[in-house]
């Protein structure tokens, strides 16, 4: 199994931990291609599955939001597990099987206010593994989904910078509004969100989704995944937008 980073010192620590490490960094397309030479030079040419799982948040109304904050955020939490992706398809055809499973979100079946960026990620990592699910078929290589809900990570701090760099809050019809975002970012965060999980909640279903003779297309984590996808089923737009809204 290799564990990569998008930073050499969190591979340092991984390889101190007895893992094989090294660096991938979604956004850098070079290190994609030199990951999988990696690969490829450490088994021969083999690989039974890949799990692709990075991405950042860029916090903000969808007004506020300019065109460099959709290109950059796209560059690592979509374009680049798509050409990681293509570039190991070759080496599961040739072997005959293989597993990809991309980490989407509970975002990627409902918008949330304020996530527009990231939101718009996975909506579309959401059509295009179905699509390259379909397509796939008869080849011996499974696609799946995991879409968790809140699970305990650093998301919310990482976002801080790229909430920074992009939107002009000052200079928002929404300024005032800002101000309670604002607060849920900055401020230390001194309990668990309603419904959160670890991630070993992911890891376990990441286990299954490897190991089952006929894995699912889409494996849900955490009760708002399960309660979102029954409501997006059920509901008409409006009542699901309303519903969304209340929080």
């Amino acid at each position: 199994m290799f564990a990569t980073c998008r930073q050499e010192a969190d591979c340092e620590r991984l390889r101190a931990e007895g893992l094989e490490s090294f660096r991938l960094d979604y956004a850098d397309e070079a290190s994609i291609a030199e990951a999988v030479e990696e690969v490829v030079g450490r088994t021969g040419g083999t690989l039974d599955a890949l799990y692709n799982n990075g991405a950042f948040a860029c916090p903000g109304a969808v007004e506020d939001l300019p065109r460099g904050a959709l290109r950059e955020i796209f560059e690592t939490n979509l374009f680049g597990y798509h050409d990681l992706t293509r570039r190991v398809i070759p080496l599961m055809r040739a072997q005959g099987h293989g597993r990809i499973v991309n980490c989407s979100s509970v975002l990627g079946l409902v918008g949330m206010t304020w996530r527009g960026a990231y939101v718009s990620t996975k909506f579309a990592m959401e059509g295009l593994t179905d699509v390259l699910r379909i397509e796939m078929r008869g080849t011996g290589i499974d696609v799946i989904l995991i879409e968790p809900g809140p699970i305990a990570t650093k998301i919310r701090e990482n976002a801080i910078p790229h909430f920074e760099k992009w939107v002009d809050w000052e200079n928002s019809a929404r300024r005032g509004q800002y101000v309670s975002l604002r607060g849920r970012l900055y401020d230390k965060k001194v309990k668990k969100d309603a419904f959160e999980l670890g991630p070993e909640a992911v890891t376990a279903k990441l286990i299954h989704a490897l190991e089952a003779r006929r894995p699912r297309a889409r494996y849900y984590v955490t009760t708002p995944t399960y309660l979102m996808g029954f409501a997006r089923r059920i509901l008409p737009t409006r009542a699901l937008d309303w519903l969304i809204a209340k929080g």
